[in-house]
C-alpha cells in the first residue's frame, strides 16, 4: 500500500506512505488516492478530507526509479494497467478526481512538494505548510511540461505572472514564499501542521450542513471556468430553489432560532439536487497511437 487512510471524528486523513521513497508518486498510488476519494464521497461519515505525507516529505515528485525513461511510456517497464488508459496523464487524473470530490479538501503540506507532489496540490480546497515543505514546479528542468491540470489551476490561485516565473524556473522555493504568492493558506511548524489542518476540518464537520458544502465547493471551482457572472446568477438560481425547500434550510433556520446546534439530515449520497450537475460532461478524448517512426 501506498496510501493510507484514516476516519476519526468525521475527517478522513489520507497519508501519502512511501517515506523511505519520500513519497514518490507511482502507478499504485494514483490507484489508491483515486480509490481514497471514492470513499470519501460514498461515506456519509466523511465531512471533510485532510491530504498529508509521512516522513519528512509530502511528495518529492514522480518515481525516477525507471531513469531517464521515466517519462517515456513505450519505454517503462511499469505499465499503467489495463483499466487505465496509459496515453492519460497519471497527475491529471489524481487531479481531476479531487476537482470532482463532494467533499472539501485541505492540504497538510509536511515536507517536500515538488512536480506531481506540488500540482496534486491545486485542486485541493485549503492548503497549509509547514515550515519545512519546499515547493518546486520542476518540470522544464527535467524536459517536460507542467501536469496535473496545473495550467488551468495554478495561474487561477496565483495569477498568470507568478504561474509562468515558477514554472519558467522549475526552482525550488520556501513555504514563505508560497505564503506570499497565495499558494497557502498559513505556515505553521511541523508539530502544529495536522492539528491546524484538523481544526479547520472539525470546523466544517460541526457546523455545517454536507450538501450545502458539496454543492458550494462545486459551484466555487467551476465557475472559475465560466466567462459571465450570469453563469453563477442562474446556478445560484437553481441551487437556492432548491436547497431553500429541503429539510437542512428548514434545520438550519430552526437551530438558529433556537440557539441549538443544528443537526442536518440531508445526506451527501441521496445526491446533490435534480439540477446537478448542471454543466456538461466532458469526457477524455483518447490520443492517437504514437505513430512508428
Amino acid at each position: 500500500m501506498t496510501v493510507r487512510t484514516e476516519l476519526a471524528d468525521r475527517v478522513l486523513t489520507v497519508t501519502l506512505d512511501r517515506p523511505d521513497k519520500l513519497n514518490a508518486f507511482n502507478v499504485p498510488m494514483l490507484q489508491e488516492m483515486i480509490a481514497a476519494f471514492d470513499r470519501a464521497d460514498a461515506d456519509d461519515e466523511v465531512r471533510a478530507v485532510v491530504v498529508t505525507g509521512a516522513g519528512r516529505a509530502f511528495c518529492a515528485g514522480a518515481d525516477l526509479s525507471a531513469g531517464s525513461g521515466t517519462f517515456d511510456y513505450d519505454s517503462r517497464s511499469d505499465k499503467a494497467p489495463p483499466e487505465l488508459d496509459p496515453r492519460r496523464d497519471g497527475g491529471g487524473m489524481v487531479a481531476l478526481r479531487i476537482f470532482e470530490s463532494t467533499k472539501p479538501v485541505i492540504g497538510a503540506i509536511n515536507g517536500a512538494a515538488v512536480g506531481v507532489g506540488a500540482t496534486m496540490t491545486l485542486p485541493m480546497d485549503v492548503r497549509l505548510a509547514a515550515t519545512t515543505a519546499r515547493y518546486g514546479f520542476v518540470f522544464a528542468r527535467r524536459g517536460i511540461v507542467p501536469e496535473a491540470a496545473s495550467s488551468w489551476f495554478l495561474p487561477r490561485l496565483v495569477g498568470i505572472s507568478r504561474a509562468m516565473e515558477w514554472a519558467a524556473t522549475g526552482r525550488i522555493f520556501d513555504a514563505q514564499e508560497a505564503l506570499a504568492g497565495g499558494l497557502v493558506r498559513s505556515v505553521h511548524e511541523p508539530d502544529d501542521l495536522l492539528p491546524a489542518a484538523y481544526a479547520l476540518a472539525r470546523e466544517i464537520a460541526d457546523n455545517t450542513a454536507p450538501v450545502s458544502v458539496a454543492l458550494a465547493r462545486q459551484m466555487m471551482w467551476r465557475m472559475l471556468g465560466a466567462d459571465h457572472p450570469m453563469e453563477a446568477h442562474r446556478v445560484d438560481s437553481r441551487a437556492m430553489l432548491e436547497r431553500g425547500r429541503s429539510a437542512d434550510a428548514r434545520e438550519g433556520v430552526g437551530a438558529f432560532l433556537e440557539k441549538r446546534d443544528a443537526v442536518f439530515p440531508d445526506k451527501v449520497s441521496d445526491g446533490l439536487g435534480p439540477f446537478h450537475p448542471w454543466w456538461p460532461e466532458r469526457p477524455f478524448t483518447p490520443l492517437p497511437d504514437r505513430e512508428a517512426p
